[in-house]
């Protein structure tokens, strides 16, 4: 049985959890690295953190999870956190980059 998202959902599904500390939402701020949703409907979100010592990281990917299991279909949800390639501001999209005054 095929799930009834597809990555590009789930990806505008993460768009509601937001950095507590910068208040732009995680997929703008480029932390999201990729979504893959597989045929059972489980997702690994592969992601990065704004530093390692982000103290709000374990709140992070508990909302990640909690934003994923609200789509139908959902069976699993894995957060892959990785540091390579490190964030930078220059990952923001360019209305993060609007947001907080960025030119």
């Amino acid at each position: 049985m095929a799930v009834a998202f597809t990555a590009e959902e789930a990806r505008e599904s993460l768009k509601n959890v937001y950095d507590p500390e910068i208040g732009i939402n995680i997929v703008d701020l480029g932390l999201v690295y990729d979504v893959d949703v597989a045929e059972q409907g489980d997702v690994l979100v592969t992601m990065t953190l704004t530093s390692i010592g982000c103290p709000l990281g374990p709140v992070i990917v508990q909302e990640v999870t909690g934003a994923l299991k609200e789509l139908p279909g959902i069976n699993d949800v894995d957060v892959k956190l990785v540091w390579s390639p490190p964030w930078s501001p220059e990952s923001m999209s360019e209305d993060a980059k609007d947001e907080l005054g960025m030119w």
